[in-house]
């Protein structure tokens, strides 16, 4: 794949997420609220690490969802979900959301594809030198 600058994640945004001491990460979709996981997936379906899914455009088991966590990051009001989707490309994605005390829905600040990416630290190694590509919107 090739990567350009990332340019759709304001500033502010950016050197939040970089600090990676303010984030903790989870492994379940059960640690994230609802309306960040629909903002992944439409249907809200995303399955747990290692469970199984439907990685391929041939749908084996139309009850599997097509998208899978590979691991979350809460801090504060930031939420960043890594996640990957299956169908003819196999693509990793990467979602960042803020949801503020006061809002029922989270505002989804930046999305981009790379990876896979290990963990949170491998995330903000890749942030910064630019290794994911937020050229096109990636609504899903």
């Amino acid at each position: 794949m090739c990567y350009a600058d990332i340019t759709k994640l304001p500033a502010e945004d950016r050197k939040v997420l970089q600090d990676s001491s303010r984030f903790h990460e989870v492994h379940s979709t059960n640690d994230l609220p609802p309306t960040v996981i629909a903002l992944c997936a439409e249907d809200g379906r995303l399955a747990e690490p290692g469970q199984n899914w439907n990685a391929s455009d041939v749908v084996t088991d139309p009850n599997l969802p097509g998208k899978r966590l590979i691991w979350a990051a809460a801090g504060g009001e930031y939420y960043v979900v890594h996640y990957e989707r299956g169908g003819i490309a196999h693509t990793f994605h990467i979602l960042v959301a803020k949801l503020t005390k006061n809002d029922t829905k989270p505002n989804a600040v930046w999305r981009a594809v790379g990876g896979p990416l290990k963990d949170y630290a491998a995330f903000v190694d890749a942030l910064r030198s630019g290794k994911l590509d937020d050229r096109l919107d990636y609504s899903h």
